[in-house]
């Protein structure tokens, strides 16, 4: 599965937001951390905004804040609000109008779009956040035994 860029914008922008709830982050510091356009994010942090999960702050030291519940927004939730999940690109309205392969890869195609979509929906942003901290402290004890 592959994921549209506003997706993974939005994802990682929660990710930023949630890692520090009460801490203010301007867009263009998003932006920068992960090298995208500042005019393409703000449109990102906007729909966020619309659904909730975000916070705007105007003013000096404005910014967006994260106000949604991280144990319970889960991957496809954020990824809902920009593509559509539905499963079913391969459907076929009569199995007989194909042939047994046709029909076969089908199946298969949309069990494979089931499965992720219920792996996204079991992962939540603390999930992500939690992962995040274990690949740091993976990385440090790897750096410090090749030292």
């Amino acid at each position: 599965m592959k994921l549209q860029k506003s997706s993974r914008l939005a994802i990682f922008a929660l990710i930023e937001l949630a890692s520090d709830p009460k801490a203010q982050v301007s867009v263009s510091e998003i932006g920068d951390k992960y090298g995208v356009s500042s005019h393409h994010l703000a449109k990102v942090m906007h729909t966020l905004g619309r659904a909730g999960l975000v916070r705007s702050i105007r003013g000096v030291g404005g910014g967006y804040s994260f106000s949604g519940n991280e144990k319970r927004t889960t991957l496809l939730d954020v990824i809902m609000l920009f593509e559509d999940t539905s499963t079913g690109d391969c459907a076929v309205e009569n199995p007989a109008d194909v042939t047994a392969a046709e029909w076969a890869l089908c199946q298969v195609v949309n069990e494979i779009d089931e499965i992720a979509q219920a792996t996204l929906g079991a992962i939540t942003i603390s999930t992500m956040l939690k992962q995040i901290e274990r690949n740091k402290k993976t990385a440090k004890r790897a750096k410090a035994l090749s030292a």
